[in-house]
């Protein structure tokens, strides 16, 4: 094994592994957490946004005197005092858009912001909005994704001269032995669909400006401070300690949107800038649905070189990417994010992608839960049983066919993902045996011959986390990257200090939003210290002046179980070897000869020799002339830690895009009702390798959690839009989530392959069956669908397109 894959010491553990309750329940179920909208600050003023109705258009024109003149309006923010006040976002491609917090001259999509209106309260400033009038010049639009690659499009952007801002091609192994020893390649095109995390929180902002000290304070809902910190400090024109980021202690959800680049944040600090107050602004539910951020749709063309035993030799793939009337950090992150785990579970050495990330007239982008990988594994997981059926074999037995091995790991892929560890024959063994698989078809062969629709699905997928940021300059080829400063890294910081007494406090920056941090971090910690976990309080209040953070901090990629956890045990581990040193000194003994047991600091095989913690406490910080000569008083110490795999991208274009690699397994049967289009899932499997247990109620919820927002865009969600460039579900009676009622009951089974690089063996499982559930709805409809000779290509399968599929397929027999 690489020395970077060494081993962490796994301890015997009396608390990690258990199903404690959440800590944070008790001041959540009383109506005691604080959200953006539970933030009051004195003399606070409030914000109402004016947004375009066009998707396309020239501004001509704004006048806001009569706006102005209304009774308790505090000023207007216009587009012309953007350009003024600052500078454009940063991105990362080569010739970046020209992207303001505001609409400048021209709006490129329904819902973009081209004024702010600041007033006594929300009411007065939505009535001003609508005294403020705007001279549109309307331009032609595009909106379909292949369209928009077209020289006759319209071009959103003249600095570009066309509607493609990333494109690149890359080749790893030999793809043309594959073809030359294939027996057959099969084709496919897979079209995959807009849709978001719609949080109950949506974004919300409140900013205040000292014109003394030049600077922001700025309260915010995101998952970071992340790299956007960085980002709208850079396009308000300000170094980074003039601008004070406060998270507070609670987020509504954020499922990754809240992780992509907030324009709001400048937008309201500006509003506060020039008004000289402290404006509040709440995101309502139409902006949201509106203009907020949804993952990107995806075209791909995908085919598959293979032999006649089922062995995939080789891929080759063309992705087009829509990230909507511009391009923000974290994309064109959504075309390169998943390269290291791009082939999935499967020993696939040879592979040919061409990438394209392009702009048309719909909202923007950011992350959505399982960032990227849904529409990977969607065409990945669908050709698998495109090619299982050319070849008259069982989906099932073509995945055993092509898994990675588990005597393989660590398994270095064609693209340079380095998988930590796995069995992935095991976890999709428990998934078959959870659904009866033989009994299930079977089944199916019964119900067929009853003229009924009933089908099987797989998908078995490797579940990626711990981002590297090294990805994102994948958008540059080696030569231009050579030409600038590399980047890499996944960093998480931690503090643990003891106090006289001691009881513990922990100080993280991992921004959660429902998933329990503060629980596992006290089960972690109680572990480690040899405390129980109510001794142990967390603070997790995120403020970029006074808490240890890295670029790379924040709560996304499923980073927690992973990087978080041992930057948590490597503090603790610090810690308690400070506190083994001060009572080796006051007992007189040999550091090698003490142990932790029940709160007590022994001597091993003499339990009469011993102190309390909170002696060894009490004496480093009230006693401090009794420590050891040349230690430090009291007990605090940090772990800023990143994971030794986070590289940057190699000559070759690979790189080790995550850091540790999970794997789930789906299993879903289906019925579809042939005259309606409706879908009954019958019975559904989701088996999970998320490496060590840290608390098994916590990773049921996340599960149960994920699979709900897969459901969700396999079957209902989708940011829709006409051919004029209007959204046509920007209200939850338009845009459908699955409820209670649309879950079924799902047999949720785990199999625990520990990673050898982190300090408890645990990986990631937050974003887990977004991205395979998908895909495996899909197949399994398509399984149902196959005797009527329909193929499913495209997502979501709501009824009505069913229905289309099914009565298209009649008329062609």
């Amino acid at each position: 094994m690489p020395e970077h894959l060494k081993t962490f010491e796994h301890k015997k553990r009396n608390w990690v592994g258990k199903p404690l309750k959440r800590k944070e329940d008790l001041r959540l179920l009383t109506g005691r957490g604080t959200f953006m909208d539970d933030i009051r600050l004195p003399d606070m003023k409030h914000a109402a946004t004016l947004r375009s109705p066009y998707p396309h258009a020239w501004i001509k024109g704004i006048n806001v005197s009569e706006a102005l003149n209304f009774p308790g309006v505090r000023g207007i923010l216009t587009g012309e005092d953007v350009a003024k006040m600052s500078n454009p976002f940063p991105v990362g491609v080569p010739v970046p858009p020209k992207y303001y917090c505001c609409a400048i001259d021209k709006v490129r999509f329904v819902g973009e912001p081209v004024a702010v209106v600041v007033a006594d309260d929300r009411y007065v400033a939505e009535d001003a909005l609508d005294l403020i009038t705007v001279d549109y010049e309307p331009l032609p639009v595009v909106m379909d994704i292949e369209e928009a690659m077209s020289p006759e499009a319209p071009v959103l952007h003249d600095n570009i001269g066309s509607n493609i801002y990333s494109h690149r091609f890359f080749q790893y192994g030999d793809m043309d032995k594959a073809y030359k020893e294939a027996d057959l390649v099969v084709k496919g095109k897979f079209h995959f669909p807009k849709y978001g995390s719609t949080p109950i929180e949506t974004y919300g902002v409140i900013a205040s400006y000292n014109p003394f000290s030049e600077e922001f304070v700025i309260y915010n809902n995101y998952q970071g401070p992340f790299v956007n910190h960085s980002l709208v400090a850079i396009a308000l024109g300000i170094p980074e300690n003039k601008m004070r980021w406060i998270v507070p202690t609670d987020i509504g959800g954020g499922f990754g949107t809240k992780t992509g680049l907030y324009p709001s944040i400048a937008l309201i600090a500006l509003a506060a800038k020039k008004t000289g107050m402290t404006v509040k602004w709440i995101e309502d539910r139409r902006e949201h649905l509106l203009a907020s951020a949804t993952g990107t749709d995806r075209v791909t063309y995908m085919e598959a070189a293979v032999k006649k035993d089922g062995t995939i030799l080789g891929l080759k793939d063309k992705a087009i990417d829509n990230t909507g009337g511009y391009i923000r950090a974290p994309e064109p992150g959504c075309a390169y994010r998943s390269t290291g785990n791009h082939t999935g579970g499967y020993q696939i050495r040879n592979l040919d992608r061409e990438v394209l990330v392009v702009g048309t007239n719909k909202c923007l982008t950011a992350p959505n839960r399982g960032y990227t990988c849904q529409e990977l594994y969607f065409s990945l997981e669908r050709m698998i049983d495109l090619v299982a059926s050319e070849l008259g074999m069982d989906t099932a037995e073509i995945r055993f066919k092509n898994f990675i091995q588990p005597d393989q790991f660590p398994y270095t892929t064609a693209t340079g993902g380095i998988y930590d560890a796995g069995d992935y024959q095991k976890v999709f063994q428990m998934a078959l045996d959870k659904i009866d698989y033989k009994k299930m078809r079977e089944e199916q062969r019964k119900a067929r011959e009853q003229g009924r629709l009933m089908g099987i699905g797989f998908s078995t997928v490797v579940d990626p986390s711990v981002t590297n940021i090294a990805y994102v300059t994948l958008a540059l080829t080696p030569e231009e990257r050579a030409k600038g400063h590399p980047k890499s890294g996944s960093g998480e910081a931690v503090i643990i200090k003891m106090d006289p007494l001691g009881k513990v406090h922990v100080i993280a920056c991992t921004n959660p939003q429902g998933q329990g941090h503060d629980t596992v971090i006290s089960q972690i910690v109680a572990d480690e210290l040899g405390v129980h976990p109510d001794d142990v309080t967390v603070s997790n209040v995120v403020d970029t002046h006074d808490r240890v953070y890295s670029i790379t901090t924040g709560s996304y990629s499923s980073r927690f179980s992973s990087v978080v956890t041992t930057a948590v045990v490597t503090a603790a581990r610090r810690l308690t070897e400070k506190m083994l040193k001060i009572a080796a000194h006051l007992l007189e003994a040999n550091v090698k000869e003490l142990e932790i047991q029940e709160g007590k600091i022994c001597v091993k095989g003499s339990p009469d020799k011993s102190m309390q913690m909170r002696h060894v406490a009490g004496t480093a910080h009230w006693n401090q002339a009794a420590l050891p000569e040349g230690m430090d008083a009291g007990l605090y110490e940090t772990c800023l830690y990143t994971m030794p795999t986070s590289q940057p991208p190699d000559e070759l274009d690979r790189v080790n895009s995550s850091n540790t690699y999970g794997f789930m397994a789906e299993a879903i049967v289906v019925e579809v009702d042939p005259e309606t289009g409706e879908v009954k899932i019958l019975k559904w499997a989701s088996v999970h390798d998320a490496g060590t247990i840290l608390n098994p109620a916590l990773l049921e919820g996340q599960v149960m959690g994920s699979c709900a927002h897969g459901l969700g865009g396999s079957l209902y969600e989708e940011w829709a839009y006409d051919e004029n460039g209007q959204c046509i579900t920007a209200s939850f009676q338009d845009y459908l989530v699955p409820t209670a009622m649309e879950v079924p009951k799902i047999d949720i089974g785990h199999v625990e392959i520990p990673s050898p690089i982190t300090a408890l063996g645990s990986k990631g499982a937050g974003e887990s069956s977004c991205m395979s559930v998908p895909a495996c709805i899909g197949n399994a409809i398509a399984d149902a669908l196959a005797p009527l000779g329909v193929t499913i290509s495209e997502l979501p399968l709501s009824p009505n397109k069913i229905w289309h599929l099914i009565q298209k397929a009649k008329k062609k027999r």
